[in-house]
């Protein structure tokens, strides 16, 4: 019997955890390792989104949308293992 039932919500929640934690400890070690390779592959990040945010002004109002992504290798490990623990709940 599984103690949690499998939603749509569960995953979404577990690929945002992974992602979330993968990434900070990403930037963790992209600070602490030491000057070379290593460093190069911690240090490598892909921004995603938009840049400018995109903004539209209608005079009674103004609506800005934008969102960024700052992906690196550890986020997308995360986001692997997010799903690997949610297949397996």
């Amino acid at each position: 019997m599984a103690l949690l039932t499998k939603t749509p919500w569960l995953l979404i929640f577990f690929i945002l955890l992974g992602g979330l934690l993968g990434g900070l400890l990403g930037e963790i070690l992209r600070v602490i390792a030491p000057q070379g390779p290593l460093q190069d592959i911690f240090a490598r990040v892909q921004n995603i989104g938009l840049n400018p945010p995109f903004t539209i002004d209608l005079k009674l109002f103004t609506v800005t949308f934008g969102f960024m992504l700052r992906i690196n290798l550890f986020s997308i490990l995360g986001i692997l293992l997010g799903i690997y623990i949610y297949k397996q709940a």
